[in-house]
């Protein structure tokens, strides 16, 4: 078969269903479309795509990225230490370096059932509050009293750990239109050996494991009217796509700015982002955090020994942390494979007939007056709209952000999806990982995302590996 005849069958095959009339049609690839990060794009698809420096980034700038990196790269030690640029840790934390999360600068996963503890998932807590008093304000929700906003399964000699986390399952199955069965399963997390006392009654909890890297600050340079262009929280245009900004704090400023980051939005920068990390996951304050997470019934976490300078400078250092916030705006985009595949063209098809794009949105141009001069004025295409979209009750974990509701998720971008099995050694999707595969993220699309995901039921055997192949090209 010919690569032309191969092109007219899989276009032919990508519009056999019904589904957005007025969506684009590609034949073709469209010009610079495999540099998802404009000039940014690192051209490398092994293990390390993840882990390298914007491609435009100057070898000067390249000795800040890298000192950045070893601060991500290298573990945290107890206090008092030697090693007083690093000391610190804990008391209460949930990893000891960035990289145990983000592996290899990628994807985390749930834990196994034979697990110790979840290194790459954390566990969002909060309890009811319709107050709107100024804790709120400044977190976006209120903390369960008695361990804060986020569980923390490990600690130092000395302290209790708070808790131990593991996920179970429950299979369900849905067929596609064809008969073809997918197997899907349903989390159910479980909080055990709790350190300090029951949680409250109304306590909610939310797993969440940790997101790629790659892109942040190609993200943090689109311009915020180009971001709110897209939001339609009124559905005033009647598509059922309601995309809703997500109004969220911003420590630097003290005032209330767009979210960007995280899994429902609740970060406006990729500084802000790194300081509540390295507070919540390893315990280290900074001039941004600088009080540990300990709750007034965690006295042996209170008293116990910090790694803060004699001088009251933080456990992280400004330097430090703007040298690991250079270092995270700056991990390069992998470029795309096979773009002009027809096998790829025809699921870009139907990728586009079935709407994914209304939340995915394909393509920005960043900002001229991007925080790093490397990173405007580019052409991006991340798949993400920075929005947040109701995705429904099976994907609801009924704990509020901000302005982000229990059923509300921020659009993911999809950049460098088809590398997760090679970085991060997996291919565990969604918030919690619960999906074990590109097609069970997608089955798991409700809300605004049902119309979309009839319509991949609706796919046959050759439609559904053309989806696949376009998604493991980006």
């Amino acid at each position: 078969m010919t690569a032309r005849f191969r092109l007219s069958f899989y276009l032919l095959m990508a519009w056999a269903l019904g589904g957005c009339d007025d969506a684009p049609r590609f034949a073709a690839a469209e010009p610079g479309e495999a540099q998802s990060g404009g000039a940014a794009t690192v051209n490398k698809s092994d293990r390390n795509a993840f882990s390298l420096p914007s491609a435009n980034l100057s070898p000067t700038r390249r000795l800040d990225f890298s000192v950045g990196n070893s601060f991500f790269r290298s573990p945290w030690v107890i206090a008092p230490s030697t090693t007083t640029a690093r000391d610190g840790l804990g008391p209460l934390f949930n990893t000891n370096a960035c990289q145990n999360c983000h592996i290899r600068d990628g994807r985390g996963h749930p834990p196994e059932p034979d697990d110790s503890n979840a290194v790459s998932m954390l566990v969002r807590l909060s309890i009811p509050d319709e107050s709107g008093h100024a804790g709120v304000k400044q977190l976006g929700l209120t903390a369960e009293p008695t361990y804060g906003t986020q569980l923390q399964d490990m600690a130092i000699p000395g302290v209790a750990p708070e808790a131990r986390v593991r996920v179970e399952y429950d299979s369900m199955t849905v067929h596609f239109r064809d008969g073809t069965p997918a197997h899907l399963r349903r989390p159910t997390l479980r909080i055990t050996q709790l350190g300090y006392g029951p949680l409250h009654p109304q306590a909610r909890a939310s797993a969440r494991i940790a997101p790629p890297m790659i892109g942040l600050g190609l993200l943090e340079a689109i311009p915020q009217a180009a971001i709110l262009a897209n939001a339609d929280p009124d559905d005033e245009n009647g598509t059922g796509i309601t995309g809703t900004p997500n109004w969220v704090w911003d420590d630097a400023q003290q005032k209330t700015v767009l979210g960007r980051f995280g899994w429902k939005a609740s970060q406006p920068s990729v500084n802000q982002q790194n300081a509540h990390a390295l507070a919540g996951d390893m315990g280290l304050t900074s001039r941004l955090k600088p009080a540990d997470d300990c709750t007034p019934s965690q006295t042996a976490c209170i008293d116990a020994p910090t790694g803060e300078g004699s001088d009251g400078e933080p456990e992280v250092s400004d330097n430090i942390l703007r040298l690991m916030t250079f270092y995270a705006r700056n991990l390069g985009v992998p470029a795309r494979r096979d773009v002009a595949d027809p096998q790829v063209l025809a699921g870009k098809n139907l990728f586009f007939k079935a709407g994914c794009q209304q939340c995915h949105t394909p393509q920005f141009t960043t900002s001229a007056d991007a925080v790093e001069p490397e990173l405007a004025n580019q052409v991006i295409r991340p798949y993400t709209d920075l929005l947040l979209h109701d995705m429904g009750e099976g994907l609801a974990d009924n704990l509020s952000e901000f302005h982000a509701s229990g059923q509300q998720w921020r659009t993911p971008p999809l950049w460098g999806l088809g590398l997760t099995q090679t970085v991060s050694g997996h291919t565990q999707f969604l918030h919690d990982g619960r999906a074990r595969n590109l097609m069970e993220a997608v089955l798991w699309h409700g809300g605004e995302a049902l119309p979309a995901q009839r319509q991949v039921l609706a796919f046959d055997a050759q439609q559904r590996a053309a989806l696949l192949a376009f998604l493991n090209s980006l």
